[in-house]
């Protein structure tokens, strides 16, 4: 009897760890309305990979979607498909996919696009063709307005264990074609685009360090490294090539969410992994200042808005945030590269807190929650979870539209003992705002920017020669009326002589 009930308890076990587990796609159509009745969530549309049979959603090419970048004007989005090895572009209005662009390169085929070496990165190994490879996209951050989307590669796909340097694609959005290839060092992840368009980091989740390129031109072949910094120390990268290794795990501080502060003159970057904390970089000097700590360990993406720095807790699920300049007082006054600050405000979201992005107004933060397989919304007015929105399992990437309408997560797929499984889909919500929400005006473009130029160059040359018609007119004026005095003179005179 007693070995009867010990079976029946493992059987329940199993079957709770099974269900905890399960998969889940929930349906198009399905509407959840916030806890304050302001907000009404529609799951709209769903672009997906894991069942064929449904040919209207069915896109072969999703395959383990990372990251979803919705360009500012509102009118594309560009899905990152890590395993799929191809950046995609869908039309915002349609959710229809407009073209589809490979990450696999050859040495001849793709030298042209290469920027030239920096020499700040090492390489361990004499490989014959190094740049004939294809690449794992994983993040991306516009630049130029838009104008420009940058993809960085988790790994070469012959570097089995990420210890090489890595590469970074540029995508000119008017053709969605990459137009510039650069290297990077290993396995980078996070991207981020100072405010003012002029510098670009490259965060390395593979050896704790941070690329900064000077993107001040309008020609990409402008651009170019100008340091990369090192947060504590260079993580050894001497794993081999033969046996492959979990680099999620054996990344050092594993840097990941990156952002510029609002005057652009520091990066603060997450330490997901290691000792935790925020890394602090000073851009004008180029110099790492050192490792805030206080908050919760396993921070992952981080935002900087309204007085504050909010930042997502991975594993347990939380979003943070606190004061702006009290952080930076502390980040300014480190003793030996460290810092610290207690008084962090928290939000319990969902297990696998991943991608957060504020709505248009900063009212409130959608969340993609990994592990929960949930869509939550939070009131920054109040710090509370107001909304939790069932998503394809494994919501990871994130980005909202600029008027605050769309918001699109990524679900990616999971490998567990030899096993892909996982959401595999991209899900397109609507979301209805009891008080609306402003529209992000879309920056100019680099075309309407000419226009204005050349409109301007041309008003300014009229306007000029108004100017000097109006300040000359006198001589003008004088000269011309001598001129033709002495033109009548010459005539009279020549025709008394004929006469004569």
């Amino acid at each position: 009897m007693q070995q009867r009930k010990t079976l029946f308890v493992i059987i329940i076990l199993i079957a709770t760890l099974g269900s905890a587990q399960a998969v889940v796609h929930p349906n198009v159509g399905d509407v959840t309305t916030s806890t304050d009745g302001k907000l009404k969530i529609t799951f709209a549309d769903r672009i997906q990979n894991f069942s064929p049979s449904m040919t209207d959603s069915y896109d072969k090419d999703i395959y383990s979607p990372k990251s979803v970048n919705i360009t500012p004007d509102g009118k594309k989005y560009y899905v990152n498909s890590l395993e799929g090895r191809v950046t995609i572009a869908y039309d915002m209005a349609t959710n229809k996919k407009l073209k589809t662009i490979s990450h696999d390169f050859t040495d001849e085929g793709s030298k042209h696009l290469w920027a030239p070496a920096s020499g700040l990165f090492e390489w361990h190994k004499q490989w014959e063709k190094p740049n004939t490879f294809m690449g794992k996209p994983v993040e991306a951050a516009f630049s130029h307005n838009g104008r420009y989307l940058w993809v960085p590669y988790f790994r070469r796909t012959f570097d089995l264990n990420a210890i090489e340097p890595s590469a970074m694609a540029v995508i000119d959005t008017k053709v969605d074609s990459i137009v510039r290839l650069f290297e990077t060092g290993p396995l980078p992840k996070m991207l981020a685009t100072s405010h003012d368009s002029k510098t670009l980091a490259v965060t390395h989740w593979g050896n704790n360090t941070v690329g900064l390129i000077d993107i001040s031109s309008n020609n990409p072949k402008d651009w170019h490294y100008t340091k990369v910094l090192v947060v504590d120390y260079v993580l050894p990268l001497n794993f081999g090539t033969g046996k492959k290794i979990n680099r999620n795990n054996h990344s050092g501080y594993c840097l990941r969410g990156t952002a510029f502060t609002p005057d652009d003159n520091y990066i603060i970057v997450c330490c997901m992994g290691g000792k935790g904390g925020l890394a602090v970089i000073d851009v004008k000097n180029q110099k790492y200042l050192g490792r805030v700590t206080g908050m919760k360990s396993n921070v992952r993406h981080i935002l900087i808005r309204d007085g504050y720095i909010y930042l997502s807790v991975n594993i347990a699920g939380y979003v943070q945030r606190i004061k702006f300049d009290e952080f930076m007082k502390v980040a300014k006054n480190m003793t030996d590269n460290k810092g610290h600050i207690e008084g962090w405000e928290n939000c319990k979201v969902g297990a696998g807190a991943r991608t957060i992005e504020f709505s248009p107004s900063g009212k409130y933060i959608f969340a993609a929650c990994n592990d929960a397989s949930s869509l939550c919304v939070i009131d920054t007015r109040t710090m509370q979870k107001i909304a939790d929105v069932p998503a394809d399992s494994y919501p990871v990437g994130l980005d909202v539209s600029n008027d605050g309408k769309t918001v699109i997560i990524t679900s990616q797929e999971h490998t567990t003992n030899g096993h892909d499984y996982g959401g595999q889909a991209v899900d397109i919500f609507h979301v209805d705002y009891a008080e609306p929400e402003p529209v992000i005006p879309a920056p100019k473009t680099e075309e309407t920017d000419s226009v204005a130029v050349a409109t301007k160059n041309a008003n300014n040359s009229s306007s000029t020669f108004t100017q000097w018609l109006g300040t000359t007119t006198g001589k003008v004026t004088a000269g011309a009326i001598a001129a033709v005095l002495i033109a009548i003179i010459a005539a009279l005179v020549t025709l008394r002589r004929r006469k004569k």
